[in-house]
């Protein structure tokens, strides 16, 4: 098999498409985590370089990766055999259509929220604390405060493997507690259906909103957001016992623990913090141990909500 970092492979891409192509770029530097080594990354300069991208990839076996803010993303120390397709600008239109609207698949799901709701809409503004990428969010049906993206989502456009592209309507897109079952695609972007709503009501919520993420999660800090689901309770679970991944992590005593320079916040248990050169294997480490105190303690299972990245693009599972 080909790899993304293949000098032949590379002159082909940079051929094939109008964005910028650069070799050895390393991932840390799109990683909200500032972990990861080296990649061959692509900048599309619109949907057409990404299925350009995706037909050259496909046509010479070489694995690809799209990634958007690197929320929610832990990349291998060693880096990437795949081909990273960034999605940002040129990817990140806002458009509306009478209460629906067009969200590019690069826009910051912050900046969604901000926006639609300065403009008097509402029903995507609480995602103003939710970091990354709108295709992000919606591949993973990413939410916080009770509100998620399947919520308001009609369609999803999405490039298949092979450069095609075909919309997704929302009730075939397999939405569940923060996943989908989209498949492997890469999305372009989403329309969602908002209501109206008092513009200053909502910049007020949002506001709040941000306020409550700000001063309650180490959100200017080295991390990649929450880092566990919230685990499934029990029957008959103690009102007074611990229900979300973070006062789990908290009750076995670990906020502030390290592992090499990873840390568990002191702020918020829930997110690990990269305290200055950890590495991807610190992370993990810290991961199974916080895992494996709270089933030995709570009998809970916690599964992972951030994502581990294989050289090879695909997803690594924690169980492994």
């Amino acid at each position: 098999m080909t790899t993304a970092r293949d000098p032949g492979f590379v002159a082909a891409l940079g051929a094939a498409v109008r964005g910028q192509v650069r070799e050895a770029e390393p991932l840390a530097r799109w990683s909200t985590f500032r972990i990861g080594g080296p990649a061959t990354v692509l900048f599309p300069s619109g949907p057409e370089d990404v299925a350009s991208a995706l037909r050259l990839a496909t046509e010479r076996q070489v694995p690809w990766f799209a990634l958007g803010l690197g929320s929610n993303l832990l990349f291998p120390d060693e880096g990437l055999d795949a081909l990273v397709i960034r999605i940002g600008k040129g990817l990140d239109r806002l458009d509306r259509d009478g209460d629906s609207w067009r969200i590019g698949a690069g826009m910051p799901q912050p900046l969604a929220a901000k926006r639609t709701a300065a403009a008097g809409w509402g029903g995507i503004h609480k995602m103003v604390g939710v970091p990354g990428s709108v295709g992000g969010g919606v591949v993973m049906n990413a939410g916080c405060h009770g509100a998620e993206w399947r919520d308001v989502i009609t369609s999803v456009l999405v490039l298949d493997p092979d450069g095609h592209d075909r919309v997704v309507p929302a009730a075939a897109a397999g939405f569940t507690y923060r996943r989908s079952a989209l498949g492997r695609v890469v999305v372009l972007e989403t329309t969602v259906a908002l209501h109206a709503a008092d513009h200053a009501a909502l910049e007020a919520e949002t506001d709040a909103l941000y306020k409550w993420r700000r001063d309650g999660t180490p959100f200017n800090q080295p991390c990649c957001g929450s880092v566990f689901k919230n685990p499934k309770l029990p029957d008959g679970w103690a009102d007074d016992a611990p229900r979300t991944a973070g006062q789990c992590i908290e009750r076995v005593g670990l906020k502030g623990h390290r592992v090499g320079a990873a840390e568990v916040s002191p702020m918020h248990a829930n997110y690990f913090i990269n305290t200055g050169d950890a590495c991807a294997a610190d992370v993990v480490a810290l991961m199974r141990e916080a895992r494996a105190r709270v089933a030995d303690a709570l009998g809970l299972v916690l599964e992972p909500e951030v994502k581990l990245i294989r050289a090879d693009g695909t997803f690594e599972d924690l169980s492994e």
